[in-house]
């Protein structure tokens, strides 16, 4: 039998570890408004997910993804309130405006970095290199309303969405309430963004 020399072994090593897939933690895929907000750095980090695809020994890309659930928004609504000294009427009137996006589309944070500066083109629409589709538990896909670019400065971004990483491009994705995803009974939904060059995809699982 033939041995393989340490350093291949130890590259093979590293390899397989980088395969494993990351496990995240089970959130609930319902509507249902908090009572009291969670702690909004906890609770962006259990809506967001991360996955990479490779080719020929490169980075094509990476996509990380927040979910804004209702429980992202009524931590994120408290957490702005806090920041911004709202008390009385003016931190209801805030936390009120997030209750009121909840019921419109549904909407993710997607935070994109490809090797090649020019397949970053998300906000082309039909156009763009990418194919991204929404995919609830019985496989129906959901095609996006839009996505566009979240041109707020990086700074802005990444204190709400602290995975955003140097050379990402932030988009906004909203999709239509044609096919329900959360609900009591919901266990998954997906998100898939693909390509020529293969696909990333990420999902949200219930407990």
């Amino acid at each position: 039998m033939m041995k393989l020399p340490t350093a291949s072994v130890l590259w093979i090593a590293l390899h397989i570890c980088a395969a494993c897939s990351v496990t995240y933690p089970a959130v609930r895929l319902t509507e249902d408004w908090p009572a009291t907000a969670r702690d909004y750095s906890v609770v962006v980090r259990d809506w967001t997910r991360k996955a990479q695809l490779h080719a020929n020994y490169q980075e094509v890309c990476e996509l990380v993804a927040t979910l804004k659930s209702s429980e992202w928004r009524a931590a994120q609504a408290t957490q702005d309130a806090d920041v911004r000294g709202l008390v009385g009427a003016e931190r209801e009137q805030r936390i009120a405006q997030s209750r009121t996006e909840a019921e419109g589309p549904y909407e993710l944070e997607l935070m994109v970095t490809t090797w090649d500066r020019r397949e970053n083109d998300l906000d082309r629409g039909k156009k763009s290199v990418w194919h991204v589709v929404l995919i609830d538990e019985q496989g129906h896909e959901i095609e996006p309303l839009e996505i566009i670019r979240d041109r707020r400065p990086a700074f802005v971004v990444r204190a709400e969405f602290p995975a955003l990483g140097e050379f990402a491009t932030p988009y906004i994705a909203r999709f239509p309430r044609t096919t329900p995803i959360f609900g009591a009974t919901a266990k998954q939904v997906r998100l898939r963004m693909s390509s020529t060059r293969g696909g990333v995809e990420v999902d949200w699982k219930a407990p």
